[in-house]
């Protein structure tokens, strides 16, 4: 049975007009509104009738960009790396593409919001970065969401994430695994045997993957891992301080702190000083990521160096058709080991 506007009204508990300001973006509605309405399309799996439906596979100027959180440099380089990548043939205002940058703030629910309004605009492209969440039913939506992008004409470009297969999408993912082992390896043959491990979110591929290299570096050397030893928080500087408190309560003997990126690193680095604890003398400190202000961070911080501006950069061109796509639509993306102040001999 073809599901009608009404119907989308009806589940969403608003008046179809609502249905039709939010679908058609040109009047305000509240954002509780909106989301509601947007739920209501995606459960019922509303699409456009009449002229409306034929325009469903015609595709816009408008590439969006998906980031967990912009005032993160990591998702910023990568967005700015993409929209520096969007203009050249084949637009048709001017030789560029409109970039909308969507800020999920972490959230699954949003994320799924910013592609349905994305799939109602007929977005040329979409760019996804950073690490998914690891919910099956979550990551369904998701992919079901992607197979509509593609089948109504939409590039999909997921960057700095694990590949979906058979959703279309192009994958640009991060090798996290090997460079949180080859982090723990550093660290190991510096004579470090007491490593603690400050990690990101229990849900997201990219904790599990880093933390999975770092368990594998000491899994080669017959090092025990020590589940009190790691710490789950958000990848932030409060969390990486916080955890680095709690971990010196744990086991004052460690010699190493692993940050699960280099915000958290930095917070890691703020506690040991607050303790009187110097780095690299008493405990060595690592990051991830290589953020702009690693080396200027005082022990320049060591840290695995992901290729942020040329991944997003890549991703636009091949949004955007001017690259091809990788073989098989996957391309695995290397860190490199920058070996720095912060890391030194165990005591």
């Amino acid at each position: 049975m073809t599901v009608t506007l009404a119907d989308v009204a009806e589940r969403a508990q608003v008046s179809p007009a609502t249905v039709s300001r939010v679908l058609n973006g040109n009047y305000p509605v509240a954002a509780a509104t909106r989301e509601r309405v947007l739920r209501a399309v995606d459960e019922l799996d509303y699409v456009l009738n009449g002229p409306a439906s034929a325009l469903a596979a015609a595709t816009s100027d408008l590439v969006g960009i998906l980031v967990n959180d912009i005032a993160d440099p990591f998702f910023g380089i990568m967005a700015g790396a993409v929209q520096s990548e969007l203009g050249g043939p084949g637009a048709r205002a001017g030789g560029e593409r409109m970039a909308v940058v969507c800020n999920t703030g972490g959230s699954p629910e949003r994320e799924l919001t910013y592609l349905t309004l994305l799939q109602r605009q007929r977005a040329a492209a979409v760019v996804i970065t950073g690490g998914a969440l690891e919910n099956p039913e979550h990551l369904a939506a998701l992919g079901g969401k992607l197979r509509r992008l593609r089948d109504a004409g939409t590039r999909v470009v997921l960057c700095g994430r694990p590949p979906m297969p058979d959703t279309g999408a192009v994958a640009l993912t991060f090798d996290n695994r090997g460079g949180g082992q080859r982090l723990t390896e550093h660290l190991l043959g510096l004579g470090h045997r007491r490593v603690a491990y400050i990690a990101g979110p229990e849900d997201r591929t990219t904790t599990r993957h880093r933390l999975e290299g770092h368990r594998a570096a000491l899994a080669a050397l017959g090092v025990p891992d020590d589940p009190a030893l790691v710490l789950h928080g958000p990848y932030d500087r409060r969390s990486g301080y916080d955890a680095t408190l709690e971990l010196l309560r744990r086991d004052p003997g460690i010699t190493a702190v692993v940050a699960a990126n280099d915000t958290v690193a930095l917070g890691a680095c703020a506690a040991l000083r607050d303790r009187g604890v110097t780095i690299p003398g008493a405990v060595s400190v690592a990051g991830f990521d290589d953020l702009p202000f690693s080396v200027d961070a005082v022990p320049a911080l060591t840290t695995v160096r992901l290729p942020l501006q040329s991944a997003g950069a890549r991703a636009g061109r091949i949004a955007v058709g001017r690259d091809p796509e990788p073989p098989g639509g996957i391309a695995t993306i290397q860190g490199e080991l920058m070996v720095r102040g912060s890391t030194g001999a165990a005591a």
